[in-house]
């Protein structure tokens, strides 16, 4: 479906009221806000390109040091059932078996 048309009836005469998108057959009207959380969270990208989506799971590519807590997180961790930061494609939240709510960006993680 093209993000011009309209979520409720799928047809394009759609125009714009202010803040919101409005269709002129079936009188429905939306915010252009939620397309535009669509588009953040499908820009969410590991370090080679793969898309990621809420609850997929992750590899850390290299060691990082974890601030707050002396365990460090080491290359081949899995990052299990990923939650994406909202408004945010660079950074990922997640649990590791030792570390919990840690948050990532996705240039140190590739998808599993």
């Amino acid at each position: 479906m093209n993000p011009s048309n309209c979520p409720q009836c799928g047809l394009d005469n759609v125009y714009p009221d202010g803040a919101l998108q409005v269709c002129a057959d079936c009188g429905h009207e939306w915010s252009g806000h939620a397309q535009a959380v669509d588009e953040v969270r499908q820009a969410v990208r590991d370090s080679n390109g793969n898309p990621l989506a809420a609850g997929d799971t992750v590899v850390v590519i290299k060691d990082l040091k974890v601030k707050g807590s002396s365990i460090p997180l080491k290359q081949g961790t899995m990052i299990r059932n990923i939650r994406l930061v909202e408004g945010d494609p660079e950074h990922i939240e997640g649990h590791s078996e030792k570390i919990k709510g840690l948050v990532l960006k996705t240039q140190f993680l590739r998808k599993a």
